[in-house]
């Protein structure tokens, strides 16, 4: 192909005139592309256009682009009524429905239509960009060019390569997207591409937490939002986004991928969409809605501290000497005898395993023992974590001793894991997963996870920033105590852990 991306007079063909493709032709207008516009219903198009006018309207009164601007990037699009007006496109984007079907016939026409050096390239967000180009005569020039909604606002753009497709058809949408002012990211074709895969770390485990009755839809968005820096929490998140959508794209990434555990759907998933129970968009989901805001139930008021003498546990002195220093901030009375009193309250901080088994493992008393998450520090929320036969009193006492100083407490049933560390290092998992494929660079794994999922790290740096080694306890606890292979580390994870390296570290 001798035409370049960044040429004055390149044409995009768009077909489909719906959110995506009007996004899509809005940010190719305003990147100084020509586009040309097909959907099959001509008042989708017209619907588009007055969209794509109004939102630059705005951008204009908003200071944000120039009137001339505004007006330029305009008059650069123009309504075809048929497909054959697509002709001379130098690259054709398909932003229709996620259906294979009505995928493959619009490439089967597009190939009768447009000549052999033509990129076409699907926004699919779901269907394998192989299985797309299996049917075309020219399998090699086709191409996943994923964009996120709303597209205009979402700087990311994910550039798939087929089992086929030739090096320079994705090469020529890096540099496309780019002059879209996208940020592009390359990544072979899988299952849910790349942000997809990762998403399911945050809502499936947090569904099955649930499930599992470990803690409440409100505990555990407040632990993900309050001590990993998160926007939203997973529950509302799924609410947001809806779940009659969330769910059934979860069940095809499982379905694609043979039933890997890491992405088994979540029966608390599928219950809650039989029931209509979908989200904001039907007033009940997780939460129920009204007016559209999220009634959200009020925390308990933590009791008082009866004044308990704690002992910590001496397993990790550095996490001891942690958990001290905030007793002391506390003016909590503290137990320094070698073994816990008769009264005293115990606290112990495991990673991966559960409070029954940290107790146990060292002798303690289960009916006064108490576990403390300090994965991610404790000053914005601290969870703690009871086991099946804590005294009540002792669980009281811990409550409101932590909470004694105005932060939020938290208290969550056993579990192999606390809710953040389970969640995170879920996520930090699928990340290394992806890198062990070689199905994307390390830097594009974790740029894409923040700028099309907005967390606060991509899942590698959330791995280093919590350490690789912790994460690799935490998933080897969890694995060894529930039997489950969903918690089996990935390779990439275990050997940079064992070798003490940045989970960023590329093969050599």
């Amino acid at each position: 192909m001798t035409i370049e991306p960044t040429q004055d007079n390149l044409v995009i063909g768009v077909v489909g005139g719906g959110a995506m493709g009007r996004g899509i032709a809005q940010v190719a207008a305003t990147g100084g592309c020509c586009v040309k516009l097909f959907d099959t219903r001509p008042e989708t198009s017209k619907e588009a256009v007055e969209f794509i006018n109004n939102m630059l309207s705005r951008a204009v009164e908003k200071n944000r682009m120039s009137a001339d601007d505004a007006k330029t990037a305009m008059a650069r699009i123009e309504i075809v009524e048929t497909m054959s007006a697509l002709a001379d496109s130098h690259v054709v984007i398909e932003a229709a429905i996620e259906n294979l079907d009505i995928k493959r016939q619009i490439f089967a026409e597009l190939e009768s239509i447009v000549g052999d050096d033509v990129i076409l390239a699907s926004n699919t967000s779901s269907l394998s960009v192989t299985t797309i180009a299996a049917n075309c005569k020219r399998p090699e020039r086709v191409a996943g060019f994923h964009f996120f909604n709303p597209v205009p606002l979402m700087k990311l753009v994910e550039v798939i390569d087929g089992v086929r497709t030739e090096p320079w058809v994705a090469d020529f949408l890096v540099g496309l997207g780019t002059r879209m002012g996208r940020e592009p990211v390359r990544v072979a074709d899988a299952p849910g591409f790349l942000v997809n895969q990762v998403g399911r770390g945050y809502t499936i485990e947090a569904a099955h937490l649930c499930s599992e009755g470990v803690a409440g839809f409100a505990d555990v968005d407040r632990i993900m939002r309050d001590t990993a820096g998160f926007r939203m929490g997973p529950l509302e998140l799924m609410d947001l986004t809806a779940i009659d959508v969330t769910h059934p794209a979860t069940e095809l990434i499982y379905e694609q991928f043979f039933h890997e555990p890491r992405y088994r759907p979540s029966t608390l998933m599928k219950t809650r969409m039989d029931a209509g129970l979908l989200g904001r968009k039907t007033g009940q989901g997780f939460y129920a809605y009204e007016g559209g805001k999220q009634q959200t139930p009020e925390e308990e008021t933590s009791p008082e501290y009866d004044g308990r003498a704690v002992w910590v546990s001496p397993s990790n002195p550095e996490t001891r000497e942690q958990i001290v220093g905030l007793l002391k901030k506390l003016n909590a009375s503290l137990d320094d005898g070698e073994e816990p009193g008769e009264e005293s309250l115990i606290i112990v901080a495991p990673l991966g395993i559960d409070a029954t088994t940290a107790s146990l493992e060292e002798g303690l008393d289960p009916e006064h023992t108490i576990a403390l998450d300090t994965l991610l520090g404790l000053d914005a929320r601290r969870t703690i974590m009871k086991t099946p036969v804590t005294d009540p009193a002792f669980t009281s006492s811990a409550r409101g001793l932590f909470a004694s100083d105005g932060t939020p407490v938290t208290v969550i049933r056993d579990s192999a894991g606390f809710v953040a560390q389970r969640i995170l290092a879920m996520i930090v998992n699928i990340g290394c997963s992806i890198a062990q494929s070689g199905a994307a660079t390390p830097q594009d794994i974790d740029k894409a996870v923040t700028l099309g999922l907005g967390y606060p790290h991509g899942p590698l740096a959330f791995g280093d920033f919590l350490g690789a080694d912790r994460v690799l306890e935490i998933l080897i606890s969890i694995f060894e105590m529930t039997g489950d292979p969903r918690y089996r580390p990935t390779p990439w994870l275990r050997r940079r852990a064992l070798l003490g390296e940045s989970l960023l570290t590329p093969e050599s």
